[in-house]
């Protein structure tokens, strides 16, 4: 199997344009084209990673978090992510993360965190805005059917639960062609009057290639009129963190124990028992502190996510209980989210989950 069949099926599952403007998600190390026969899935992408995929036979390793977040200008092992690129280079190993683009849709990162606590009635904490465009268009009525069906093949007219969602209005266009033109309508060198269909569809930003090249196979005429409009409209499906409900309220003491043992944390930093029962969850897989006033807002009775400062505690300000379990416990469950992605697609595939643990942090009890 080409590399390339694996890449483009898990940036239809998670778009790389999802991901933050920081981060670094897609293939680092290899050739698209190249033939892959096992892939080794981790968290983290370190040197006994690399170390287990030669061990294994497996020539691409899959990773949450990117090896290279910043550019590299020298590479001669001076550290552990020059290390790792050579010594993948070496042994022909591709490198692919998919990291904050896995965190933003809503059957990723965080959705595992959701379901492993029991939460349900769940939805994107913070929704992403800038992922959207509206695609307006002008169709003779008796073309306009068949052209909208076109549209929401490719992809348009998904609004959240929805689909073939489109608005149209009637009214008529004007035109007259000149001696080189072919009119689908009307004769050459006469003004036409064609009654049509305004239809208006919304498309994420990364089908429009797909949704324009329906327009122009479907649209009838030589000529076709067409605006695109960028929307500051929120992609309710994709963004940070998310939020749910319990089955049940329960007791903050009772809840944050259930929070350690199914997040399997050693330890639980979290600000004072503010004495309300738990109800309405939000998490954040790695670092989450600044979705803090999300949270607050969505009206959380908890915050469960990884890496908050010392003074970010202070901003909960007996709001909200903040529960802080460690970045790598709130993000420990995705390989395992990554392999059941893979075998939805590619049954056949060897793929393994790593047997290593690659959290730096260790515990003194």
């Amino acid at each position: 199997m080409r590399l390339s069949e694996i890449t483009n099926y898990l940036e239809t599952v998670a778009p790389l344009n999802y991901q933050e403007d920081y981060d670094n998600a897609g293939l680092i190390v290899g050739d698209p084209n190249m033939e892959v026969h096992a892939a080794l899935v981790a968290l983290d992408c370190i040197e006994k990673i690399v170390d287990e995929a030669i061990a294994t036979g497996c020539n691409l390793i899959i990773t949450h978090h990117p090896i290279v977040f910043k550019g590299l200008k020298k590479l001669n092992g001076k550290n552990y992510v020059e290390r790792v690129v050579l010594k993948a280079i070496k042994n022909n190993i591709a490198l692919y993360a998919i990291h904050t683009n896995l965190d933003a849709i809503d059957t990723g990162v965080n959705a595992r965190i959701c379901e492993r606590l029991g939460l349900t009635g769940t939805k994107v904490l913070s929704p992403k805005a800038g992922l959207l465009k509206k695609l307006v268009t002008f169709c003779p009525q008796a073309q306009a059917e068949q052209l909208r069906s076109a549209l929401f093949y490719a992809g348009a007219g998904n609004i959240g639960n929805y689909s073939d969602a489109s608005f149209n209005a009637d009214g008529f266009g004007t035109f007259k062609g000149n001696e080189n033109a072919d009119p689908f309508v009307g004769e050459i060198g006469v003004r036409h009057k064609e009654p049509e269909v305004r239809i208006e569809v919304i498309y994420p930003t990364q089908t429009e290639r797909k949704i324009l090249v329906a327009l122009f196979e479907n649209h009838p005429y030589e000529e076709i009129a067409y605006d695109i409009y960028k929307l500051e409209n929120k992609h309710q499906l994709v963004g940070s963190g998310m939020v749910g409900w319990l089955e049940y309220d329960m007791d903050a003491y009772d809840f944050l124990h259930l929070v350690k043992d199914r997040m399997q944390a050693k330890v639980v930093r979290h600000t004072e028992i503010i004495g309300k029962r738990i109800k309405k969850v939000a998490v954040c897989g790695g670092s989450g502190s600044f979705l803090l006033k999300d949270a607050i807002a969505a009206g959380a009775d908890v915050f469960i996510t990884g890496d908050f400062k010392y003074h970010e505690f202070f901003d909960a300000e007996h709001k909200i209980i903040i529960a802080d379990i460690g970045h790598f416990e709130t993000e420990q469950f995705t390989s395992n989210l990554l392999v059941e992605i893979i075998q939805k697609k590619f049954t056949n595939f060897a793929i393994r989950l790593t047997e290593q643990n690659t959290n730096p942090i260790n515990y003194l009890f």
